[in-house]
Order: structure tokens, then C-alpha cells, then sequence
């Protein structure tokens, strides 16, 4: 009954067991074993193929920071650049899988070619030493030599699913991957090591919702958790306090935040060199991540902890970003939403800076620099959705 209440564990287990079944039943040939071993290469060419794309599109379309990928980036056409920057989507929908098609169409050519000349004359031989074997024992071949096929499938659909999900399907689809201990295991470890997500990697708790808000209302009535929406009423707490208890500061933060941006000139840099302390100075704590997700918030959070302990998760990065600014009188927020973490999309909170002489506010993500460039970057709109504006100084 478990696995019926997870549909997503339920697909991966069809997928699983559907080449098995079938090889069991036509029992062991050289023709439905060089079939399945096609499969095989076939899902094996895919899997590097969109390894490679996404290494290839994110280094040129998006970590273009140095060497052959910052001269390609500034090779292609201004108008074409700032269309993508415009609708970063188009990375992931476009640009990506025609990289990977590409890839793929060369190492499936190259792979097919090989085995024909090694494996196939192999199966040939293996098929006339089981010719006098039992049908029991053909049919128990049959399955066994189903299994690479049968992991192979599930890592792709795994895969599928987990673009499914950047995409932002729907908030229900996003649940059922959330739900899937299936799906939670294979993309942690097999999905996030191939595409090399640094974020996914290091911040490896936030593949659960680690950021609780809970609403109390003055009658004292049983608290409600909240899912990031306007509809709140009466006394907010994150993690255990109000946004106030999280942003207070004091003398040691304002002077230390002071002395940080010494020599910058401008809200921008200013912001940047904040951004990039908190963001590489604090570091991201598993254990606290637990206790939130756990439903214990009895523990210390907000700027002042944070700085002394170095320590802290979304929303303490966000608070501690807060208090910084604001000794050095620059206008911020604190933003709650939906980030997403290399497997499904969870609770975070993230910060806007308003930048004087731009008329503008940007987002920034301390807790994300780990994983690239998240001062105010086009990847924004890629992995951060929902957005709420918690709080305003």
C-alpha cells in the first residue's frame, strides 16, 4: 500500500521490473540479448550524452568565467545573448537538449559500431551453450540479462522526471517527488553526482524543506504552518522567532559590516562584497537543517547567532545579509519562496537589495553562492519561484 501512495516510486518500480518480466518470459536468445544489450547502450550513450550537455551548455551559457567558454560566450551575437539573459528558460527547453542530441547522436554511432564487432559473436556463442540448458534455466537467464537493461530505464526516467521538475510541472507533481524515497535516493545519488550540481552537492539537507514558517494568531489558537502565501494572519515566526528577533543586530555586527565595504564605491558593490562574505564565511549546518525539518525550532536563529556560531541555513544567511546592509544603509529585503535544489523544489529564503541610481531591486542568494554566481543572475528565474517579500528596511 506504500508504494500505491507514491506514484512517482510506483513508475520507477514499472520500469524496473518490465524488461525482467519480459526477458523471463521469451526466455534467453542471442537476438533478445543483443536487443537488451542495445538498450543498454542505448540509455548508457543518453546518460553521458546529457551529462555532457549540461556540463557543455552550463559552462558556455551560464559559467562563462574564464578560458575557451568565456571567448565562445563572447563570440555569439549581442542580440542573441540578451534574448537568453531575458528568458534564461531557454537554456534548459532549447539550447541544452540540442547539445545533448548532438552528443548523443555520436557516442550511440560509435558504441553500436563497437559492439557489433565485439559483443554480438559473444551472444552467439553464449545462445548455443544454453540451447541444452532447461526452459527454467533459460527463462531465469533471460531475466538476469534484463537487469542493466532495467537500471538503465529507471536512471533515465529518474533523470526525466528531475527535468520535469526544474520545469516546474505543478506544485502537486513537485509533492509526489518530494514523497518518493525511490526517486529522492536515485537523484541523490546517481543524478546530482552526473550533472555536477555544486549546489545540490554541498548543501546536501536542502533536498528537504528545512525552512518552516508558522502563523499564531493573538487568541492564541494552535499554530498553522504556512506555505509562502499572502494569506497570513497574525504573528509570523521563522524557525522559532519573528522577523525581527532574526534581523537584529548589533554593535559588532554594524561596526564589522562597516569596515567589509571600506573602499567600495557604490550600493552595488557594497552589496556584492556583503554578499560574497556571508555567502563563503557562513557555513551551511546539516544538523540544523534536521532539527527544522524535524519540526525542533527551540534552537538559536537570525543574524546575531549566525555571525558568532558562523553557522546557519537559508534563513539565517537571509538575516544576517539584512543586518549587514543595513549598518551601511542600504535598503534590503528578505524574500521567502521555492528554490530549487538538483532534485525537487523546497522552501528558502533569499534576499533583494534596492540599488541606488538604478531604480532597481536584485536578488541575491547568499546561500546559494556555494553553488555559482547568485548576485543578481538570470539563473534566478531558473531555480527560485514564489517569491514573497517577508520583510522591508
Amino acid at each position: 500500500m506504500g508504494m500505491l501512495k507514491q506514484p512517482v516510486s510506483l513508475i520507477l518500480l514499472i520500469f524496473f521490473i518490465y524488461p525482467i518480466i519480459k526477458g523471463f518470459i521469451f526466455k534467453f536468445s542471442s537476438q533478445h540479448l543483443k536487443g537488451a544489450i542495445e538498450g543498454v547502450f542505448q540509455s548508457i550513450s543518453f546518460l553521458i550524452s546529457l551529462c555532457l550537455g549540461i556540463y557543455y551548455t552550463k559552462k558556455v551559457f551560464i559559467e562563462h568565467d574564464s578560458g575557451m567558454y568565456e571567448t565562445l560566450y563572447k563570440s555569439i551575437p549581442l542580440n542573441i545573448i540578451d534574448f537568453i539573459n531575458s528568458k534564461p528558460l531557454v537554456i534548459y527547453i532549447l539550447l541544452m537538449p540540442i547539445v545533448i542530441l548532438i552528443i548523443y547522436s555520436f557516442i550511440s554511432f560509435v558504441v553500436n559500431l563497437i559492439s557489433r564487432i565485439t559483443f554480438y559473436p559473444l551472444f552467439d556463442s553464449i545462445e548455443r551453450m544454453l540451447k541444452e540448458k532447461s526452459i527454467i534455466f533459460n527463462r531465469i537467464a533471460g531475466a538476469v540479462f534484463q537487469i542493466p537493461k532495467a537500471i538503465c530505464y529507471v536512471i533515465v526516467i529518474t533523470f526525466i522526471l528531475n527535468f520535469l521538475s526544474l520545469l516546474n510541472v505543478t506544485d502537486t507533481y513537485n509533492k509526489y517527488l518530494e514523497e518518493s524515497q525511490v526517486y529522492s535516493y536515485i537523484s541523490k545519488e546517481v543524478v546530482i553526482p552526473l550533472t555536477n550540481s555544486k549546489l545540490a552537492k554541498k548543501l546536501p539537507n536542502v533536498v528537504n524543506n528545512s525552512f518552516k514558517i508558522v502563523v499564531k494568531d493573538a487568541s492564541n489558537s494552535q499554530p498553522n504552518v504556512q506555505n509562502n502565501q499572502n494569506t497570513r494572519k497574525g504573528i509570523i515566526y521563522y524557525n522559532g522567532i519573528t522577523l525581527d528577533q532574526g534581523v537584529k543586530s548589533n554593535d559588532e555586527i554594524n561596526k564589522f559590516a562597516i569596515d567589509l565595504v571600506q573602499g567600495k564605491n557604490g550600493t552595488r558593490d557594497r552589496a556584492r562584497a556583503i554578499y560574497k562574505w556571508v555567502g563563503s564565511k557562513v557555513v551551511y549546518s546539516d544538523e540544523k537543517a534536521n532539527r527544522v525539518l524535524n519540526n525542533d525550532t527551540q534552537m538559536t536563529s537570525g543574524a546575531i547567532p549566525t555571525f558568532n556560531s558562523r553557522s546557519g541555513i537559508c534563513f539565517d544567511y537571509a538575516c544576517l545579509y539584512v543586518a549587514m546592509c543595513r549598518a551601511n544603509n542600504i535598503k534590503v529585503r528578505i524574500i521567502t519562496g521555492q528554490g530549487f535544489n538538483g532534485s525537487n523544489w523546497v522552501s528558502h529564503a533569499w534576499n533583494q537589495v534596492y540599488v541606488e541610481g538604478e531604480n532597481t531591486w536584485i536578488n541575491v542568494d547568499p546561500t546559494f553562492l556555494i553553488g555559482g554566481n547568485y548576485f543578481d543572475s538570470s539563473r534566478f528565474t531558473i531555480d527560485h519561484k514564489q517569491e514573497t517579500i517577508a520583510g522591508e528596511w
